[in-house]
């Protein structure tokens, strides 16, 4: 048996999840995806008042896509340590802050870290990056 202190994980530590209700454009149920949308474990942003949809560009993080139900809610993870797929080519620091990457044209919710050049990025920038070892699944604290 291996043992289990020589894993690190923190997913899921600190966890808040919060419900909204799906855009319906970039986020579509799926009853035949896991976790009913073939989009799930994507970051996301606000679109409207309690309506998520996929994070784009240069756009503020709220959390990671869990769950679509097939009447249109979501459940979001909001805060806590999650992973959170990068971008392709995105620059990924650790302990920088985040922010939304778009990836392979025009799919969004993907992360980056932020440009801190960038007044506007600065402004929606949130959590910080833990882990990129893996860029498909870095560790952020939000």
């Amino acid at each position: 048996m291996a043992d289990p202190r020589l894993a690190v994980s923190l997913d899921g530590v600190d966890a808040k999840y919060e419900s909204f209700l799906a855009d319906g454009v970039t986020i579509t149920y799926s009853a035949t995806s896991e976790g009913g949308s073939a989009v799930v474990g994507r970051a996301v942003n606000f679109s409207a008042a309690a309506t998520v949809q996929l994070a784009a560009d240069a756009s503020a993080v709220i959390g990671k896509l869990i769950r679509v139900e097939s009447d249109g809610v979501c459940v979001v993870q909001t805060g806590g340590y999650m992973t959170l797929p990068g971008g392709v080519g995105a620059a990924l620091t650790l302990s920088k802050k985040i922010v939304g990457a778009a990836s392979a044209a025009p799919a969004n919710g993907y992360i980056r870290e932020v440009n801190t050049a960038a007044a506007a990025e600065l402004g929606l920038a949130r959590g910080f990056i833990v882990d990129a070892g893996t860029t498909t699944a870095v560790v952020v604290k939000l």
